[in-house]
C-alpha cells in the first residue's frame, strides 16, 4: 500500500495531497530515511512523522485501503512509549507557558495603543 494513502487512512492527514506534501518535505521518514509518497508500506515498518510541533514514532500494525472512523484508524498503528511520553510532555509545556506572540494578530487596536501609551507614561 502507498504510504500517502496509509497516512490518510490512519488519519494523520486530512487529505492525501497534504500527506504527499509532508512526505516530499521530509516530515515523514520510514526507518529513518526520506522516501517518496509512492513508497510501499507494510506491517512492521517504523515511521517518524512530524506534524507542526508534534512528533510521532510509530510502527505500522495493519493496512487499510479506506479511511474509517478514528477508532478504526488507531488500530492501524502502535505508538512507542517514549514517543507518547515526549508528546505529552511537550503538550504540557505548551499549555503552561503560552507563547505571547501567538496571540497577537496584525497591528495594535485603538485600545491596545492607549494601553501602551499609559504604560510608557505619555
Amino acid at each position: 500500500m502507498r504510504l500517502d494513502k496509509w497516512l490518510w487512512a490512519a488519519r494523520f492527514f486530512k487529505t492525501r495531497s497534504l500527506a504527499q506534501q509532508a512526505i516530499e518535505a521530509g516530515r515523514v521518514r520510514v526507518e529513518g530515511e526520506r522516501i517518496k509518497p509512492s513508497k510501499e508500506v507494510k506491517p512492521g515498518d517504523r515511521l517518524a512523522i512530524r506534524i507542526h510541533d508534534e512528533e510521532w514514532e510509530i510502527a505500522v500494525r495493519a493496512l487499510s485501503e479506506r479511511r474509517g472512523p478514528a477508532a478504526a484508524a488507531r488500530l492501524l498503528f502502535e505508538e512507542g512509549e517514549t514517543s507518547r511520553l515526549a508528546r505529552e510532555a511537550r503538550r504540557a509545556t505548551r499549555a503552561l507557558a503560552r507563547e505571547p506572540a501567538l496571540e497577537r494578530h496584525g497591528r495594535p487596536t485603538k485600545t491596545d495603543r492607549r494601553a501602551l501609551r499609559r504604560l510608557r507614561g505619555y
